[in-house]
């Protein structure tokens, strides 16, 4: 066993009359709580939040469904072209055609976010491919 050296054993009895002192006074004071910067919304936000997602996906489901008919019909199996060319033609055609459609249905596009654009393109490309494989089948 090694013997504490008297330095040290002092350091640790000062840190515990200093941590005890500090939780004395912290009792004392009243700590103000911290803000949200979370926005809670109405119910009638909620509400529109909720209609414009559903929205979104039937629109984004649709574009898919109609880009993987045409694109069978152009292209058929598509050995002629390389599968990422026509994966670009999709996403590019598909994301002009949903800045059109959006603000006819009252969706505000200058709102939308890079992970918005992600989720309704992912959705497109699902549903092409889907779509496209079902019918080469």
């Amino acid at each position: 066993m090694s013997k504490q050296n008297p330095k040290s054993k002092s350091r640790k009895e000062l840190t515990k009359a200093t941590e005890a002192s500090a939780e004395g006074t912290a009792a004392n004071v009243e700590v103000p709580e911290k803000k949200s910067f979370i926005k809670e919304m109405t119910p009638e936000e909620k509400q529109k939040a909720h209609r414009e997602g559903i929205i979104k996906t039937i629109v984004s489901s649709i574009l898919g469904i109609l880009a993987g008919v045409i694109m069978f019909a152009q292209y058929g199996t598509g050995t002629e072209r390389i599968w990422y060319v026509i994966l670009m033609i999709v996403i590019g055609v598909t994301y002009y055609a949903q800045k059109l459609i959006y603000p006819q249905l009252k969706i505000d596009v200058k709102e939308f976010k890079f992970k918005d654009w992600f989720y309704v393109e992912f959705i497109v490309i699902d549903f092409f491919l889907v779509t496209w494989t079902l019918l080469l089948n």
